[in-house]
């Protein structure tokens, strides 16, 4: 890849896509490529095929999906599942037809068995069964990768597909409906701390920017019920450890993998192998240890609880990137910073 040849990033909008943009741009690239869902509907394959025929990008980054928590994707698994395998068949099979050769495909760990061993490497695919809550998600993702793989052993491409661990950062989602479990901490204190200060107007103007608080969480967080004092609740044990990093990390490490010689990339596509990069920090923490780092960056000193009737998911997901270390690459963020500047980003862009 070099400066002068057209980089498509699909889903530049997004948490992951503005990243890249960000750090493509920041290298010096000019000819970056981008469209939004009204200008371009990813689900619409004639649209797809016009847009490539016209543009003619050199790469593909593949970062459009439909994302969200445990509750968006267990209230909403058919669009899940149709959305994501609609965007994966077009940009996948139209940029084979337009002759593109590289592109990079964004995944989910959520891709791997609920149980498998931990760290969890790269050929534990489709070892076990996937974890309930999310599964629509997942096989969706799954589709994805076989895609990138079967074209590339059958028409010589080179379509990689990365699986990121829990994401977070600038542009980040806040809708306590949809979004994932930091940036949905980050704004519960935060409106928890409004509360406690009788800022009424703040909360109604975050209510119109980041969503509606949802009913069942409303009373409590804004200490409308006794105890009167505003109390910031936490689906289930937090016990559950999660592995997170931050979104400026992992665009650095997908521009680091576009960058790559072709002598270099060449272990990571195979006949034999899925082309599957696993990519975090290599650390996971408690749930209710990131609660805690949450709760005192943003300055919340109320009470804390834990909703034992919500469902924790998987109980353990930790990424093995020893494939990704090999090539050179390691996360540079460490998590309290990356929560201060996340949270920055949150009061900055309002």
């Amino acid at each position: 890849m070099n400066k002068a040849q057209r980089i498509y990033v699909a889903g530049h909008r997004g948490l992951v896509g503005s990243a890249i943009v960000r750090r493509l741009e920041g290298l010096g690239h000019e000819r970056v490529l981008t469209r939004t869902h009204a200008e371009l509907d990813l689900t619409d394959a004639l649209a797809v095929r016009a847009f490539l025929a016209q543009e003619k990008p050199d790469w593909i980054v593949l970062a459009a999906a439909k994302v969200g928590g445990i509750l968006a994707n267990d209230t909403y698994p058919a669009e899940f599942i149709q959305q994501n395998l609609a965007i994966e068949l077009n940009v996948i099979h139209e940029s084979w037809r337009a002759g593109i050769r590289h592109l990079l495909f964004l995944g989910s760990s959520c891709i791997y068995p609920r149980d498998c061993p931990q760290p969890i490497r790269e050929e534990y695919l489709l070892t076990g069964p996937l974890e309930a809550t999310n599964r629509p998600y997942a096989v969706a993702k799954i589709a994805g990768i076989e895609m990138c793989w079967a074209y590339n052993r059958q028409y010589g491409t080179r379509y990689l597909a990365v699986m990121p661990t829990n994401l977070y950062g600038p542009g980040d989602r806040y809708d306590l409906a949809a979004s994932h479990v930091l940036p949905a901490l980050i704004r519960k204190f935060h409106l928890a701390k409004l509360a406690t200060e009788g800022a009424w107007d703040a909360i109604r103007r975050d209510e119109t920017i980041h969503g509606p608080i949802p009913e069942s969480v409303r009373p409590t967080l804004l200490g409308l019920v006794p105890p009167f004092p505003p109390r910031v609740d936490i689906w289930g044990s937090g016990t559950p450890r999660r592995e997170f990093l931050f979104s400026e990390d992992m665009a650095d490490a997908c521009v680091h993998l576009l960058g790559l010689t072709d002598a270099r990339a060449a272990t990571l596509f195979s006949n034999e192998r899925a082309p599957l990069v696993n990519i975090g920090s290599g650390q996971d923490i408690a749930i209710a240890d990131v609660a805690e780092h949450v709760r005192r960056i943003v300055g919340f000193e109320g009470p804390v609880g834990f909703d034992a009737s919500k469902p924790d998911g998987t109980l353990r997901k930790l990424l093995d990137v020893s494939r990704l270390s090999a090539l050179g690459w390691r996360h540079s963020t460490d998590l309290e910073t990356g929560i201060r500047r996340a949270y920055e980003d949150f009061l900055a862009h309002p």
